[in-house]
Formats: structure tokens, C-alpha cells, sequence
């Protein structure tokens, strides 16, 4: 379109001037930049929302799942003679450069986002039909020839697509996490072989509890997370369940009736994934249960992570006024102005990633909430928060695997040392020498400081091989049977 035309606004002609190309659509005309290959609403969207400084660019696997849902949904029209040959082999061309990753950066709208998702949608029609139409030899923005709306976008809604698409996105996030986890879990696990030996002092409350081993405890943070793997493996059935060919509200309209079952064949062959039709359309549209619970599991994760590295700060505080009984590698100085001071900058790390992935939560909570009738507008906040959540928890796990856990190295001396020295010696005497005189002798402990078992031995409570026998690491630290 020249500059001279004389139906432009004098800054129309500028854009024109300096690579811009006009688009139109129903609130008028638009510049959008000559290469970019999203159009007119996606250049709206950019203008409108400022708000998290993430693009839906930083989710690749999103884009992914929208291009998987639009080639889907371009078969099926097309084996009902909808959809001509040549429209759909350019839009099958267009997900296939997606799906090998080229153009992510052209999916340039914030995560945050008013309109339920539209923009998002109309993010992918868009960017699908340009590169469909270069594909056909036709400039971007020439839609009389493949059209976001009629060709790109036919039978669907956003309704019916964005949310699929979350889910494809989700799911082939999925494993990502759990492999994570799994692998975490093994880390400890390995961790608690390595220990099975160190007799430490457990603790209830920050006091002296009864002995333990280091095993035991790294074997517990390796349970805690097994219990999770399998749990968060399954969650992937909530997701498999998709509303596409509900458009606008569930009802189906302006699909044929054939098309939804069609779509999601060939979502699940394309995918890899078994998806299937919602039972109630019209239910799945506005419904965000499954992403809730799917979230819930999330933030259980990221709770039990963050209670795990509490306990390896506090294990490795010191070095010589703390606990000191493990050693984890050192990462990087740890002061300005503390010569010699290295800190526990992994764990700190992923406690502050699980305080993110909990205050998620409580957002896609509150968005799932918020939906009212028919659909649930909040959803691109549900997205958004899903897939930052899996994304930092499966980093924040391989970073403590790497570089904080396969490190850790036992402060064998220190651990007999508290052992030796705690009061809490005297419960694993207390069924020989009675309650009364076990409770006492802890209290002349406490106020003369001298050990448990110097006293024991000054009054004669037990003779020295029984001493011996009850004090030993299998009898503190396991259930036995008891005998006089």
C-alpha cells in the first residue's frame, strides 16, 4: 500500500514509511511490524498489556500445544471438506516449523492478559497463517488467502482451544518435573546408604530428642519425596480430558458434529497423548478443578522441598557455632565483608522457589474462583502460574541434586560429639534404670554439665557391659526387644 494513498492518516503513512505494514480489524487499522509474524489483534494485545514482562514465548511447550491443537483442528476440517488442500497443507507447514521450534519469539503477548485467552489464540492464528501464507508465496497480512479467523481458527473458539492447548502444554511439561523429582529422591536415597553409620541426636522442637543415624534422616527426605513421584506421575489422567470442539461455550456451534471427535483423534496421534472428549462439554468449558488439584499436588511439593532444606541449613549451620554436622559444597563466597564466610546458597535458593510456587497456588485459587457462568476469563493467570510452577520446581530440584546433595559429606567427630553429649542419652536408658531416676539424672546433667553417663556410672545405675549394649547404634536407633 503506498504512502501517498490518500485515505491514510498522516502517522499511517510514517508507519508505512519506517516497516510497519496495516492490518485491520473491527476497531480499524493498525501498523504492525512489516516482518513480525503475528498480526493485528497480537499488535493490540502488545499495546495493551504491560503487565508480567512474560511472553508466552518463555513457555515453549505452550506454544507447542497451541500448534498441536491448530494442526489437529485443520485435519479434521479438512477430512470433513471444509477445509481446501492447499489451506490445510499451509497451516500443517506453519505447526510443523512450530513444533521444531522456529518463530517462538514471534508469540510475543504477556501471560497476563484480559479477554480469557483470545489474544493468546489469536497470537497463534496469526503467526500459523503468516507462516502459511509465506508458504503459499503470498506476503504476511494477506489473508483473502489463508485467514486466521475463517481458516486457521475454524470450528474453534478460544474457549475450546486456549484450554486444550494448556493442557497439551502441561502435559509434555509433566515429565520433565517428575524425572526431576525422581531423581532428587534417588539423590537422597544414595546420601542415606553413605550415612546408615553416623550415630547423630535427633530432634523434636530444636531440643535434644533420642539418637538417630544421618541415614535414617537422608533416607526420610528421599521417602518423603518418593511418596510424590507417583502421585504427581498420575495426575496426568486429570488433564487428558479436553472440551475441544465445544467452542464458544460447550454447545458446539459453527463445529460440525463429527468434527470434535476427529480433533481430538488427531490430537492424541499427533501428541502422543490420550486425550479424550469431556463428557459434558459445556461443564469442561468453565470448569478448573483439574487444574486446581494439579496445582494442589504442586504446591504439596513445594512445601515438603522447602522443609527439606530448612533441615540442611540448619544441619550445616556453623561452622563452629551451629550444628555442623554435614558439610554442603561450598557454591560461592558468601559475604562482602565476612572474609571466609560461604553460605547455604542452593538451599536458600529453592526455599524462595517454593515460597513462589505456593503463593501460585494461592493465585490460580483465586482465578479458578473467579469464573462466573459459561467460562472463566481468569484463565490465562491459571496457565501462567501452572507452568512457572512446574518449570521452577524441575530446576530448583536438579540445582539441589547437582549442587547442593551429591555433595554432602558427613561431620562424623561432631555427630558423636552431641551424641555423647546430650541428655537425650538417658531415654534409651530410662526403661532400665525407671522414669524417676532417668528424669533426674537428666536434670543434675542440665545443671552441672557433666554427661548422662558419668553420672550413670558414678551411681551405679548400670554396669558397664550393659552400658555398652544399650548405648550401642542398633539399640538406640531401632526397636528392640526388651529384656532385663
Amino acid at each position: 500500500m503506498p504512502s501517498s494513498q490518500p485515505d491514510l492518516s498522516h502517522a499511517e503513512q510514517e508507519a508505512l514509511a519506517n516497516g510497519f505494514r496495516l492490518e485491520k480489524d473491527l476497531l480499524g487499522r493498525e501498523p504492525v511490524p512489516t516482518e513480525a509474524y503475528y498480526g493485528v489483534q497480537t499488535q493490540r494485545a502488545l499495546n495493551n498489556f504491560h503487565l508480567s514482562g512474560v511472553p508466552l514465548s518463555h513457555f515453549p511447550r505452550l506454544v507447542e500445544g497451541l500448534a498441536l491443537v491448530k494442526a489437529a483442528a485443520a485435519e479434521a476440517n479438512h477430512a470433513l471438506g471444509y477445509l481446501e488442500t492447499r489451506e490445510h497443507d499451509a497451516i500443517q507447514h506453519a505447526c510443523a516449523r512450530l513444533m521444531n521450534g522456529d518463530h517462538h519469539d514471534q508469540f510475543v503477548v504477556d501471560m497476563i492478559q484480559g479477554g480469557a485467552g483470545t489474544s493468546t489464540n489469536m497470537n497463534a492464528n496469526e503467526v500459523i497463517a503468516n507462516l502459511g501464507l509465506e508458504y503459499l508465496g503470498y506476503p504476511k497480512g494477506d489473508y483473502q488467502h489463508l485467514h486466521p479467523n475463517n481458516h486457521v481458527n475454524m470450528a474453534q473458539s478460544t474457549n475450546d482451544a486456549y484450554p486444550t492447548a494448556i493442557r497439551v502444554g502441561l502435559l509434555r511439561s509433566h515429565s520433565m518435573l517428575v524425572d526431576a523429582l525422581s531423581e532428587l529422591a534417588n539423590a537422597f536415597a544414595s546420601k542415606a546408604l553413605e550415612f546408615d553409620d553416623v550415630v547423630k541426636m535427633g530432634r523434636t522442637q530444636l531440643q535434644d530428642a533420642v539418637p538417630m543415624t544421618l541415614g535414617q534422616e537422608f533416607r526420610a527426605f528421599a521417602n518423603t519425596l518418593r511418596e510424590d513421584v507417583e502421585r504427581i506421575a498420575n495426575l496426568n489422567e486429570l488433564l487428558k480430558e479436553v472440551n475441544l470442539g465445544g467452542t464458544a461455550i460447550g454447545t458446539g456451534i459453527n463445529a460440525d458434529p463429527r468434527y470434535s471427535a476427529l480433533a481430538i483423534e488427531a490430537l492424541a496421534r499427533r501428541s502422543g497423548i490420550d486425550f479424550r472428549p469431556a463428557s459434558d462439554l459445556v461443564e469442561a468449558t468453565s470448569d478448573m478443578g483439574a487444574f486446581v488439584l494439579f496445582h494442589g499436588m504442586l504446591k504439596r511439593l513445594a512445601v515438603k522441598l522447602s522443609k527439606i532444606c530448612n533441615d540442611l541449613r540448619l544441619l550445616s549451620s556453623g561452622p563452629r557455632t551451629g550444628f555442623n554436622e554435614i558439610n554442603l559444597t561450598p557454591q560461592q563466597p558468601g559475604s562482602s565483608i565476612m572474609p571466609g564466610k560461604v553460605n547455604p546458597v542452593i538451599p536458600e535458593a529453592v526455599n524462595q522457589v517454593a515460597f513462589d510456587v505456593i503463593g501460585n497456588d494461592t493465585a490460580l485459587t483465586m482465578a479458578a474462583e473467579a469464573g462466573q457462568l459459561q467460562l472463566n476469563v481468569m484463565e490465562p493467570l491459571i496457565a501462567y502460574k501452572l507452568l512457572d510452577s512446574i518449570r521452577q520446581l524441575s530446576r530448583a530440584m536438579t540445582m539441589l541434586k547437582n549442587r547442593c546433595v551429591i555433595g554432602i559429606t558427613a561431620n562424623r567427630d561432631r555427630c558423636a560429639e552431641l551424641v555423647n553429649n546430650s541428655i537425650g542419652l538417658i531415654t534409651a536408658l530410662n526403661p532400665y534404670i525407671g522414669y524417676d531416676n532417668a528424669t533426674r539424672i537428666a536434670k543434675e546433667a542440665l545443671v552441672s554439665g557433666r554427661s548422662v553417663l558419668e553420672l550413670v556410672r558414678e551411681e551405679g545405675l548400670l554396669d558397664e557391659a550393659r552400658l555398652e549394649a544399650l548405648l550401642s547404634p542398633q539399640a538406640m536407633t531401632r526397636p528392640r526387644q526388651m529384656k532385663d
